[in-house]
């Protein structure tokens, strides 16, 4: 095994293939509306990361049933995760929030993925969570949005919390049982492979269940988008965008399942994506290349546990 795959994950823990079905309901973030900052991530446009999502304007049991429907048809899926994807899905009313949450509990979802920012998430939120996860036996996942360890790039690119933030909300979730997954962008300009590092430590020693990795792309009628015109940065290439992956999963704990290595985004909707290639074949190459180099993950997991102590003669 060269990384910990999702698929492989969710097919043995529920003995067969088991899709994540999006959710997109009508909410923004802190940063977007004035509450913390305005103008929201550098690299967050108007729609989010919900490119593909159904309108917001129709109701969660909607949702679900019309992309079920579709996943079922196509795949001949029994399976399914409802995934509160765009945007921050606590940051809204709890009463709100409580129904959107209700109306996910239907027939053969067997998860609730709820997509959030690790400052707008509270003990309130968490308890009621924790409730439906026991009534209705489906199992929660909280995904905080991190994208870099690095407290200089998290002001730069306006995320609006720092990394004490995360560890705060990573604290606090693990006290509900709940699986925790991270995002990160591995090619923020302002980042370096030290960085790189850092997170895949500071993520291995939180005991983190799941990663999520995104390669930066630059989105039409954005802050990053201007920048980017003028020059005020350079993309690293997608050579060391693999590289800073396959370093990234060589210092990650063999323990944490990896749900994605690239981002995936619509040409259309995007000024630069995955250097002009599919998705797929920087994913093949990265594979292919750890293959071939006898990378694989945790091969440098070796600072946990009191790593220094070890082979010293204390008596």
């Amino acid at each position: 095994m060269i990384y910990n795959k999702y698929s492989d994950y969710l097919k043995n823990t529920y003995g067969e293939k088991v899709y994540k079905i999006p959710i997109n309901i009508p909410v923004t973030c802190p940063n977007r509306d004035g509450c913390i900052s305005t103008g929201g991530c550098i690299f967050c446009g108007e729609e989010g990361t919900g490119f593909e999502n159904l309108s917001n304007d129709i109701s969660v049991k909607e949702q679900l049933k019309r992309n079920i429907a579709h996943i079922g048809e196509k795949y001949a899926s029994n399976k399914y995760i409802a995934y509160f994807q765009n945007f921050t899905n606590t940051y809204l009313p709890l009463e709100k929030f409580k129904t959107y949450i209700l109306e996910s509990i239907v027939e053969n979802v067997v998860e609730i993925a709820i997509s959030t920012r690790p400052d707008c998430i509270s003990d309130d939120y968490l308890i009621f969570i924790k409730e439906i996860g026991d009534k209705y036996g489906v199992k929660i996942t909280i995904e905080l949005g991190l994208q870099t360890v690095n407290y200089n790039t998290l002001k730069k690119i306006n995320r609006g919390h720092t990394l004490a933030e995360y560890l705060d909300a990573v604290l606090r979730i693990k006290k509900y049982g709940f699986k925790i997954c991270t995002h990160m962008i591995l090619n923020l300009p302002w980042d370096d492979e030290a960085d790189v590092c850092e997170a895949a430590k500071i993520i291995s020693s939180l005991g983190i269940d799941f990663v999520k990795l995104h390669s930066l792309y630059i989105v039409k009628n954005t802050a990053m988008e201007e920048m980017y015109k003028n020059k005020e940065f350079e993309m690293i290439s997608v050579d060391e965008y693999k590289r800073r992956v396959i370093m990234f999963l060589e210092y990650l704990s063999s323990e944490v399942v990896i749900q994605r290595l690239i981002s995936r985004a619509p040409k259309q909707n995007t000024m630069f994506v995955n250097w002009y290639m599919s998705w797929w074949k920087i994913r093949d190459e990265i594979e292919l290349e750890m293959k071939v180099g006898g990378n694989y993950q945790g091969r440098l997991c070796d600072y946990l546990g009191g790593k220094a102590l070890k082979g010293m003669n204390l008596l």
